[in-house]
């Protein structure tokens, strides 16, 4: 079994290699069509501004094998801008479309007295369903680490997995079939991010070539 991580010319792919790594799990990139071929779960992680994203997928040709791997609901991990190109629209870039797996759009955070943005730091996530087989291991309430100024407010609530308040709460995981996505980075999040991430390889049947080792230092 083969997992791949979406390499569209951004984004923090090294970091999240390392911590699938320290999870258990070898991965490889994918940067054109031909990398879907022979891969059975996909990673899609990321950083960055809504549109260099879109951009550098459709540089890549990867746009529309990615809407296609999706759409069949094979094994789909989305962080971050992963999790935001799902939806039709950003406030970030107007007139830039997203992935429209999804309806809805992503916001950005309210100008508040007092409210910094990015909103960056630990944040404690409330599971929608926390006795779902993704969360195994998971603490009430886990802590994640979270960098972002913009998230999604999906149409349809049902796709709802977890919440967090930041003077308001927002929906900072989806989940539905094989597609899991969130706003906070595992890779960022120690010993939780780890087993989030060892939840999903497992879930799918990835070999894994090295033992869970917990927090990364």
């Amino acid at each position: 079994m083969k997992l791949g991580i979406i390499d569209y010319g951004g984004g923090n792919l090294q970091s999240v290699r390392n911590a699938l790594r320290f999870a258990g799990v070898e991965a490889d990139y994918v940067n054109s069509p031909a990398g879907f071929d022979g891969v059975d779960a996909l990673v899609f992680p990321g950083q960055g501004r809504f549109d260099d994203s879109m951009a550098g997928l459709g540089r890549q040709g990867l746009v529309d094998p990615l809407r296609d791997w999706i759409r069949s609901d094979r094994p789909f991990f989305g962080i971050c801008i992963g999790y935001q190109a799902l939806f039709e629209r950003s406030q970030e870039n107007p007139g830039v479309a997203g992935l429209g797996i999804f309806e809805g759009e992503v916001v950005r955070f309210p100008a508040k007295p007092g409210l910094k943005v990015p909103h960056m730091g630990w944040n404690r996530v409330t599971l929608s369903q926390p006795d779902a087989p993704i969360w195994a291991g998971q603490e009430q309430d886990p802590f994640f680490y979270f960098v972002h100024s913009y998230y999604p407010a999906p149409a349809d609530a049902s796709l709802t997995a977890g919440v967090t308040d930041y003077e308001g709460s927002f929906v900072c995981a989806i989940q539905r079939g094989n597609l899991i996505a969130t706003q906070f980075h595992p890779e960022k999040s120690q010993t939780a991010g780890l087993a989030l991430l060892g939840s999903f390889a497992r879930r799918h049947g990835l070999l894994p070539v090295l033992p869970f080792s917990g927090a990364i230092a």
